[in-house]
């Protein structure tokens, strides 16, 4: 790695303060940055370290949403989310290898947008609400394709707000290497709509598959997509699997989906 200077403030405020120098680089789990360091991908001057900052961990239940601080671990969430969203719990248990759900985070996961993260369905599928140290941002208006959201430059992730279904469940069809998802599928279903969020598929990242969204909302159970095909003309191909298996795996996947939640 390059050297660098770290700083580690103890409050928001400080971090973009830290974060105003040139070329500084925000630090969450550091589960994407410090490998993208080793290899000498990125070389900022200054990373400000974000797991300090007390008022941006831990989990809340506000009315009929879940709260979770933006460097709040992975591990954290699967513990404390489970009562009231066994869902996203389910998820976050199931992140990568203890070493990553104890020192990945929240806030990281979706900054960062890996085409093949979970977190990004979770928030999608769940029509989350992305806070940051200067306003509040939708989850469809917050990812905007492989590797890019809403964030400007020196914006923090500080919480997320999850809206609590009345029936969710996450799938994932893990590529075994990188417990990343070759295809993972996040449904779930609420008193007016029925959200469906489609992760490691994409050439453009996370997204909604409407279609079937709009067929659950009529009838909630796998038999309600069984007439529908997925298009694979933007779909993913690489030596883990092409296009056309992929849009088989993000059907097998919803309908499981759907099933597990009912």
């Amino acid at each position: 790695m390059y050297a660098f200077d770290i700083e580690r403030p103890a409050s928001v405020a400080d971090a973009v303060a830290a974060l105003g120098a040139e070329d500084a680089q925000a630090l969450g789990g550091g589960q994407t940055l410090i490998p993208t360091l080793k290899q000498r991908l990125a070389a900022p001057s200054k990373l400000v370290s974000l797991g300090a900052v007390s008022e941006m961990q831990g989990v809340a239940s506000e009315a009929d949403n879940i709260r979770i601080g933006g460097a709040t671990t992975h591990a954290t969430v699967a513990a404390q989310v489970g009562g009231t969203y066994p869902a996203l719990a389910d998820l976050a248990a199931n992140i990568g290898d203890p070493a990553v759900r104890n020192r990945g985070t929240i806030g990281g996961s979706l900054a960062n947008n890996d085409p093949a993260a979970c977190y990004p369905a979770a928030a999608l599928g769940s029509g989350a609400t992305i806070i940051t140290n200067t306003r509040q941002i939708a989850a469809d208006d917050f990812f905007q394709g492989m590797f890019t959201t809403a964030l400007d430059e020196g914006e923090i992730i500080t919480a997320v707000s999850f809206p609590v279904p009345e029936k969710a469940n996450y799938q994932k069809f893990v590529q075994p290497a990188s417990r990343f998802a070759l295809v993972g599928v996040f449904v779930a279903k609420y008193s007016d709509s029925v959200r469906v969020a489609v992760t490691g598929a994409s050439n453009d990242g996370v997204h909604r598959w409407t279609a079937a969204e709009e067929a659950l909302s009529t009838e909630f159970t796998a038999n309600a997509i069984a007439g529908l095909s997925v298009p694979d003309d933007n779909l993913i191909s690489d030596l883990h699997g092409n296009a056309e298996y992929r849009a088989h795996l993000v059907k097998v996947m919803t309908g499981r989906a759907v099933t597990a939640a009912s």
